[in-house]
């Protein structure tokens, strides 16, 4: 019996998965819709910038706050 659920999962699975990507066509991408004006693109400079060194300095200044304001005792 545990066999023919574990079947009948898997197909489940299988088929609601095979469904979403049917569903999802990366063509209806390509259309504009009204009112949409996508900006010019990031260089490759902005985007390391955004996405990789203000998270970074971002970081370092919660956790330079954090040690900062400790206020536990120093052993």
């Amino acid at each position: 019996m545990d066999k023919k659920n574990a079947l009948r999962a898997g197909a489940v699975t299988a088929g609601t998965t095979l469904m979403m990507l049917l569903m999802t066509s990366p063509a209806l991408a390509l259309t504009r819709d009204d009112g949409d004006d996508p900006g010019s693109g990031l260089s490759v400079a902005e985007t390391l910038g955004l996405f990789v060194a203000a998270p970074l300095v971002l970081f370092a200044v919660i956790a330079g706050l954090v040690m900062v304001m400790d206020r536990s005792k120093k052993a």
